[in-house]
């Protein structure tokens, strides 16, 4: 018997299979979401399912298509897919849509990313709760889904994708760019070649240098994490051999992108945050633009000069998707390296945001080391987990530590200093973590406060 409370997580499904979950628990999820769909007042339309190279992703797809099926909805099969083809599928369909993915986890793992209508999210608030208890009573109960009543269509939208994205960043006029792409044996493999590459529609002035473009969900070279520095190794050497411009990395489902500049040195997400902000609000002055609380200090600044509205918000899509929409902001941007854009129905797509750094690139002469550089004001420490026996009295200790310091509780603790200094400590929901992020206006500064609260985490 499958307990779901262990796979259905704050934002998604996500476990090993088929341990955790198989095709069983997946069509007993498709009864519940469409059941769900149907209690919510969603009209009665069909729901767009996608998948990744992961070898079990189109079993477990076919599986929740037929429990959709059952409750009477038909089902959009748009087969392989980045994650943001999925969002995208959704918001121009607009059908509620389901992806098949365990992005940049272990080739054993697998999940879902389930979204309403205009790729709007579901998290436990919006609906991932109620879907859980539902399929959990039916698996509980050993009861099957029905035979399938809706219809089921087969759909290729790679190409209406690319089209889409490429209206709305222009890339035809920008200097000659030699562009190394490390896909990681994910979806950027798929996804690329159509909107930068050469099954592009159009011809683009960029030289696509491509690593790992393979699909193979058991990633034979690295994982799909460009958050961890390691995965980022390869690229850097290739953008250095190749003497490149620029070097792109993708996440497993590619709705997340990394850049590394023509040194080989890793441009920081929030300072890509504070440059494809500057480019929005120069199409739409004054308009809001959302930050989550990890990301630098240098953003909300470079948003203020650019005539923009900051809006800070807590870690996580579910969280800066809501402030997207109850602000109308134009842009957001995580640390993580999620960009979201109002273009695309607030929700977060990778792809988009290297484009807006392609374009910025190659719209002037510099390099991107020294185009990067006017968005980067501050050293970073980068998140760094420490394992505790009691996460609330260590946050408490750290807190007591400083009692001069600006209080923030926003996500965690955050301690703001006069010289511009901040440490952001924040208890994991999911393991018995600690993560730290520490924020300095010099090196000597940041690498002294991250030692210091490290010491009292760890002690």
């Amino acid at each position: 018997m499958s307990d779901l409370s262990q796979i259905v997580k704050a934002y998604d499904v996500r476990g090993t299979v088929p341990d955790q979950w198989d095709e069983r628990v997946a069509e007993a999820l498709g009864v519940a979401f469409a059941q769900v769909l149907a209690a919510s007042g969603e009209p009665d339309g069909a729901v767009v399912i996608g998948h990744d190279m992961r070898a079990t992703g189109p079993g477990l797809a076919a599986a929740f298509a037929a429990g959709v099926r059952a409750e009477g909805r038909a089902v959009v099969e748009i087969g392989l897919a980045s994650t943001d083809m999925l969002y995208y599928a959704s918001g121009a369909l607009g059908l509620p849509g389901a992806m098949f993915t365990a992005s940049h986890n272990p080739a054993q793992y697998n999940g879902i990313k389930l979204c309403r209508s205009g790729a709007r999210p579901v998290g436990q608030d919006t609906g991932l709760a109620e879907i859980r208890q539902r399929a959990q009573r039916m698996l509980d109960a050993g009861t099957r889904a029905g035979a399938p009543v809706g219809a089921a269509e087969r759909r290729d939208l790679l190409g209406d994708y690319a089209g889409h994205l490429r209206k709305l960043v222009d890339l035809s006029g920008v200097r000659p760019l030699k562009v190394v792409v490390d896909a990681g044996n994910g979806m950027g493999g798929y996804t690329v070649p159509s909107v930068l590459g050469e099954a592009a529609l159009q011809a683009l002035p960029l030289e696509i240098v491509p690593l790992y473009f393979e699909l193979d969900g058991t990633f034979p070279n690295h994982e799909a994490n460009p958050l961890d520095p390691r995965n980022l190794v390869d690229l850097q050497r290739a953008v250095v051999e190749h003497g490149a411009d620029v070097g792109l990395a993708f996440d497993g489902d590619a709705d997340r992108c990394f850049v590394i500049d023509e040194r080989g040195e890793p441009v920081s997400p929030s300072a890509v945050t504070a440059l494809v902000a500057a480019r929005e609000l120069a199409k739409h002055p004054g308009a809001t633009v959302i930050h989550n609380l990890i990301t630098s200090s240098a953003v909300p600044e470079i948003i203020r000069e650019h005539g923009g509205e900051p809006v800070v918000a807590r870690v996580g899509h579910s969280f800066i998707k809501a402030e997207m929409a109850r602000t109308n902001a134009v842009f957001g941007g995580e640390h993580s390296a999620h960009y979201y854009f109002r273009d695309f129905w607030f929700a977060d797509t990778g792809m988009l945001a290297a484009m807006h750094t392609l374009a910025a690139l190659g719209e002037q002469s510099l390099p991107l080391s020294v185009l990067a550089a006017e968005y980067e004001r501050y050293v970073a420490s980068g998140e760094i987990n420490s394992t505790v026996a009691d996460q609330a009295a260590k946050v408490a200790e750290v807190r007591a530590a400083y009692p001069d310091a600006e209080v923030d509780e926003l996500d965690g603790l955050t301690l703001r200093f006069p010289d511009g200094a901040w440490v952001n400590l924040r208890a994991s929901n999911t393991e018995p973590l600690l993560r730290l992020n520490v924020e300095a206006p010099t090196v000597e500064r940041m690498t002294a406060l991250r030692d210091e609260v490290l010491d009292r985490v760890r002690r």
